[in-house]
């Protein structure tokens, strides 16, 4: 491994640097303040056993933990994470939600959500206890491996409901039809608008028309693959990531491609429902839309480009074939391209809690881009501002021209200042695209001081919540965890990896660079060493490295990728060609004098050596996706 070791001084320790290393610092402390608050001695969550809630719910409050000590938080963090693990699987064992460590039967969308926690603790420490164990369980349910559990038809290449797990396909009993009742959401609408008499939320307050829609979504969604079970895709490759075997590379391929071919034939629109013999629509009189989680309800292209991102990203990172990106890149351009100009104060948005970015920065303007997120009987509807996430990502996998067009195209069209970070954290920890973005492209010098402000505001404002939360014990709501969770880590993720936050619903981490701390033998920036990614391309990568300590030496190991995906070419670096310190006699340091040197790396690994007040510039040539991926690390 080719070691380069730091000779220019830290005159000048950047105020990022010392940001940076606060933020991960009371981030790390912060998490006491939450498990104190919530969560008996033994670690369980306070939270009555007969008050509900989904098994989802019970792993959000943690599911950053791990991505925090991944970057250089501190040791206690990932004992912590597995340690809400285990307790959280424990308590929804009790409830009767777990099977086998795994959640007996839920709709992927929110299964996902709580699968993502798992896949942190894998990354962050893919060499601990039971992990290999239970992933090859978990996968093991959709390949069929457990004996007692087949979620998966390999004929049709489709999962076999809409609610799958560790007890097999969900599917409602047949007596329970007739006593069945929906009354529907008004944020949200209705899940059908071709039943007679029911044209909107308020016609289902009546019980007859409750009824009726029930035993619609009976008849409609009790079997058949629904667009969300992509998601799965997450779990076979968290598999295969930790163990290396073909089979869930093979079931990965095979699953995506089908949904890949359905998609094509629909001009490009992920169709959001398969029945049992493979047939789209099947169960709802031929439409390619009214799935569960589907285009009509409840959220639309916000959880399908999710789940599309999610499947195109694992099997590009199987296979290093890039025509899968083509599934997000244009189910994308056909929503875009419906996009209109329209006044954010007449739109209904079922999601507007989610755009507090994009409307707080508006400011005083009324009109921007909105695109259609849902699409019923009657056509498109549902307009709201294009998720900054779902260009992002597909960006940061492609790095293709085309995607960056997309962004700018976007960015002129919408009706505020993209260099503008607002200070909020929302549930998917994400939103804050934009002005990264804009850093990226040299347009936002300040955006590293800025978004390490904001993140620390947003820890601070958190911890003060617990403080005052006094419902602990009553029957709050089970998303008071995540709603509290101090930790956040998209700022973090953006300037130490150069990587967007994970896709919330079931996604991996892929990020251009991770570090490893060489003389504690752990993932993470050193103590006391801070990093900055300054620029993503294709081919190159630019990292800024400050070992902000002025006594003690420190040495990482740069990994290209989160997975050792990529490789570095070679590095250029800066090194110190004046004298320094200077002679004990000088009042003051000479100037410092710097150049550029050039070193072959030819690996997906640089040791880093960081004397004591140091600092180093790394523009790495970079080689991306030519690697097989694995969680293990260098050390």
């Amino acid at each position: 491994m080719q070691t380069i070791t730091a000779t220019v001084p830290v005159t000048l320790p950047p105020s990022w640097a010392a940001q940076q290393r606060l933020l991960l610092a009371t981030m790390s402390d912060s998490i006491s303040s939450f498990l104190d608050r919530y969560t008996h001695d033994d670690g369980e969550l306070i939270y009555d056993d007969s008050w509900g809630g989904g098994a989802d719910d019970f792993y959000e409050g943690y599911t950053n933990w791990p991505l925090l000590y991944l970057m250089g938080g501190k040791d206690h963090l990932v004992e912590e994470s597995h340690r809400g693990w285990e307790t959280a699987t424990r308590q929804l064992t009790r409830r009767g939600q777990a099977h086998k460590e795994y959640a007996r039967s839920m709709d992927t969308f929110h299964q996902s959500e709580s699968d993502v926690f798992f896949y942190h603790l894998c990354l962050a420490d893919p060499a601990a206890g039971q992990l290999e164990m239970r992933a090859r369980r978990f996968a093991g349910f959709y390949l069929n491996e457990d004996p007692e559990v087949r979620n998966y038809d390999p004929e049709h290449r489709i999962l076999l409901s809409a609610r799958l797990g560790s007890g097999g396909p969900y599917y409602t009993p047949d007596e329970a039809r007739e006593t069945a009742s929906h009354r529907s959401n008004e944020t949200y609408g209705l899940p059908f608008y071709d039943l007679p008499g029911i044209e909107s939320y308020e016609d289902t307050l009546d019980p007859a028309n409750a009824s009726l829609m029930g035993q619609a979504v009976h008849d409609r969604w009790q079997k058949g693959e629904v667009v969300g079970n992509l998601s799965v895709t997450s779990l076979v490759t968290n598999a295969f990531l930790l163990t290396g075997e073909e089979k869930y590379r093979d079931w990965v391929l095979e699953y995506t491609d089908a949904w890949m071919s359905r998609a094509r034939e629909n001009d490009w629109l992920l169709p959001d429902n398969v029945g049992h013999s493979g047939a789209v629509g099947e169960y709802l009189d031929g439409k390619w839309y009214g799935g569960l989680y589907g285009w009509t309800y409840p959220h639309g292209w916000y959880n399908i480009q999710m789940t599309a991102l999610t499947a195109a990203a694992n099997a590009y990172l199987l296979t290093r074939d890039d025509c899968y990106l083509e599934l997000p890149r244009k189910q994308m351009d056909r929503i875009l391209d419906l996009g209109e100009q329209r006044d954010v104060r007449e739109t209904h948005m079922s999601l507007r809690c989610h755009w507090i970015g994009q409307l707080t920065a508006m400011g005083d303007r009324h009109e921007t881009f909105l695109v259609p997120y849902r699409y019923g009987d009657a056509g498109w509807f549902d307009w709201q501002p294009p998720s900054p996430i779902f260009l992002s990502a597909l960006w940061n996998l492609s790095m293709a021209d085309q995607d960056w067009e997309r962004i700018e195209r976007v960015r002129q069209l919408e009706a505020y200042d993209w260099n503008e970070v607002v200070a909020f954290h929302n549930k998917e920890d994400g939103g804050h695209d934009q002005p990264w973005l804009r850093y990226l492209a040299g347009e936002n010098p300040t955006h590293p001081e800025r978004i390490l402000q904001a993140s620390y505001q947003q820890v601070v404002r958190r911890l003060a919540v617990i403080r005052a939360d006094s419902d602990v014990g009553a029957r709050h709501t089970e998303h008071r965890w995540q709603e509290a969770n101090p930790v956040t880590t998209e700022g973090l993720l953006q300037l130490i990896c150069g990587a967007p936050q994970p896709i919330y619903n079931g996604g991996l981490l892929f990020a251009r660079l991770t570090y490893f701390d060489t003389q504690r033998k752990r993932p993470g920036l050193p103590e006391d060493v801070a990093a900055l990614v300054e620029k993503v391309e294709s081919r190159r990568t630019v990292v800024h490295l400050v070992n902000l300590n002025p006594m003690e030496d420190r040495e990482l190991i740069v990994q290209a990728g989160a997975f050792g995906e990529h490789s570095f070419r070679a590095a250029r670096y800066s090194a110190l060609t004046s004298q320094f310190p200077g002679a004990p006699v000088d009042y003051a340091a000479p100037p410092v004098g710097t150049d550029v040197r050039t070193t072959s790396v030819d690996g997906k690994h640089l040791r880093v050596s960081l004397p004591s007040g140091t600092q180093i510039t790394l523009d790495l040539d970079t080689a991306r996706f030519t690697n097989e991926p694995a969680y293990a690390g260098p050390v």
